[in-house]
């Protein structure tokens, strides 16, 4: 009996140790699917944290935090790739700002992290320093032995790549871990291309508000030069661009010359000439597209000797006008190192060149509607003045020599004649205003006269400054000045408003132009910041050569009131009495 009862204890005992395994196991598959609902609640929850935002920089730092959360990585990080197959951008987590700095600059896209770029495919590691690729790490970068490696797809194209390294709580990441973290890059992905597409909406926009309001800076018959800075400034806030330039051809040359400059060493490169046959502005010239450079510094179509370069990276250009018949070109660039510029802030740029070249066409058909109706006012002046005022004067002095008759005072008499002398004098003067007047703009007749000559040099120089200069001219300049003092006056204008434009900065400039007492004088006065202490006087010289020359004097200080520079220039003419 007792065997039998020993016999149906074991037979209890034995289903009772089945049960507790089949309980184990069904607890232990129960908590399996708890942890992958979990996990898949998890990455429901990611995808829907990266898809909730727009703007670009967050979504990418969205992702890769995400993804160090899901598959329980110490260190995570995101590198964008960029037009040249490297690393454009490199966001990390796990590694703090004094790491960070320690360990230096970013990598660009060598060791495994290239692998990822060359062969744009999933990559899990039990041991980084095992993979052929492996460069080992830099100085003060902390350790790092497993790795798990997925790439980001934007539509066809690889956007970038996700690399976690350092599984907690295991050897190694497992094919699990890889599945979730392939679909996070997928919604990543589409996160990525939302984002790119809000931005380039805004980016139109903003490129739209500031294309309406240089139409209506333009309708509203505002200066050109108002109207260009405006452009410039907006295309440069736009494009993110260090620096912007308009540039225009020189006239009759072969080169341009910056005529408005705006952003990181403005100043000097106003100064500076562009050749038109070659390099980059060459170019850019011959096309009806937008040229773009990377990294000028390292173009083929730019040389040493660019000076307009300096301290530059990636640059923009597009021309002014129709390609092939462009008047001048719209340059943007960002200093070296900087992101390259994109097809997002390249397009617009063409319509804001078109609107550019729309305000120097304006700016120069008033110029022309200016001088049309300052050429009827000078010649209705001229007429006025022989018809009336000369008739008047021939008049009075025929009367006064009739009246000397009836006089028998000498002195009265002497008087009398010497009146009449004055007359004849002032009727001489007013028919050499009358024969400037008339020929001023008119052809080959003002090129002879310096009266006329001056003007246009100083018409000349308004591209230069983006106004006109203030031009008076005083006394006989047609006639009491010989045609070698002529010369070296035009010369001396040339060369004291190139200065200017170059170097001053004004806002206004007057030139004065006066003949009496045998001496010519010519003053240029602008308002701008004056000459500087120790400054490089090769070009004055030559005008001080051109005085000494003539037997004159030139001299150069303040503006009377102060705030500018006052340049005067005075030689001779051999008429005086």
């Amino acid at each position: 009996m007792s065997g039998e009862g020993r016999g149906e204890g074991a037979e209890q005992h034995l289903p009772k140790l089945r049960l507790d395994e089949l309980l184990d196991e069904l607890q232990s598959r129960i908590d399996a699917a708890r942890g992958t609902q979990d996990r898949v609640h998890s990455l429901l929850e990611a995808v829907l944290s990266v898809g909730r935002e727009l703007d670009l920089p967050q979504v990418l730092r969205r992702i890769v935090e995400a993804a160090v959360v899901l598959v329980d990585a110490e260190y995570g990080a995101l590198g964008v790739i960029g037009d040249d197959r490297r690393l454009s951008e490199f966001l990390t987590v796990g590694i703090d700002e004094k790491q960070s700095a320690e360990i230096g600059d970013l990598p660009s896209g060598h060791g495994i992290l290239g692998e990822l770029i060359r062969h744009p495919v999933p990559l899990r590691l039990p041991e980084l320093s095992q993979h052929p690729s492996s460069y080992g790490f830099p100085a003060h970068h902390p350790p790092m032995h497993s790795f798990l490696g997925v790439p980001i797809r934007v539509r066809d194209r690889v956007f970038g790549n996700i690399y976690l390294t350092e599984k907690r709580g295991a050897e190694e990441f497992d094919a699990e871990d890889e599945a979730v973290l392939s679909t996070l890059a997928v919604a990543a992905g589409v996160a990525i291309e939302n984002a790119r597409l809000y931005e380039e909406t805004r980016l139109r926009e903003r490129w739209m508000r500031a294309s309406a309001e240089v139409t209506s800076t333009l309708l509203s018959g505002a200066p050109s030069a108002e109207v260009l800075e405006l452009i410039v400034e907006q295309a440069r806030e736009i494009a993110s661009a260090d620096v912007g330039m308009i540039a225009e051809y020189v006239s009759g040359a072969e080169e341009l010359q910056p005529m408005l400059a705006v952003g990181v060493d403005a100043g000097q490169r106003s100064g500076l000439v562009l050749p038109a046959q070659e390099g980059l502005v060459g170019a850019v010239l011959t096309t009806t597209e937008p040229v773009v450079s990377a990294d000028v510094a390292e173009d083929a179509r730019t040389g040493e000797r660019d000076s307009q370069w300096a301290g530059l990276g990636p640059v923009v250009a597009v021309p002014l006008g129709a390609g092939g018949k462009a008047r001048g070109v719209l340059l943007l660039g960002r200093l070296a190192g900087h992101t390259p510029f994109s097809d997002a802030d390249t397009g617009p740029l063409l319509g804001f060149a078109d609107q550019a070249a729309l305000a120097l066409e304006l700016a120069e058909r008033r110029r022309d509607a200016e001088q049309i109706t300052l050429l009827q006012d000078r010649d209705r002046i001229a007429r006025d003045l022989h018809d009336l005022a000369i008739q008047r004067l021939f008049a009075a002095g025929m009367t006064l020599q009739s009246t000397q008759r009836f006089v028998d005072h000498p002195e009265a008499t002497e008087r009398l004649s010497r009146t009449v002398d004055d007359l004849d004098d002032t009727i001489k003067i007013i028919r050499s205003t009358i024969f400037g007047l008339r020929t001023h703009g008119g052809g080959a007749k003002e090129d002879s006269g310096l009266r006329g000559r001056a003007s246009a040099v100083v018409q000349a120089s308004a591209s230069s400054f983006g106004f006109a200069p203030a031009l008076r001219i005083e006394g006989l300049v047609d006639t009491d000045v010989p045609g070698d003092v002529a010369d070296h006056a035009l010369a001396v204008l040339g060369e004291a408003l190139s200065n200017a434009a170059r170097h001053s900065g004004a806002r206004s400039v007057d030139v004065h132009l006066r003949c009496a007492e045998g001496e010519l004088a010519l003053s240029v006065t602008d308002d701008g910041c004056g000459v500087p202490a120790g400054v490089e006087r090769s070009g004055l010289k030559n005008l001080e050569d051109r005085a000494r020359t003539l037997g004159g004097v030139l001299t150069l200080g303040e503006r009377p009131g102060g705030g500018g520079t006052r340049l005067m220039w005075r030689v001779p003419t051999g008429s005086g009495s």
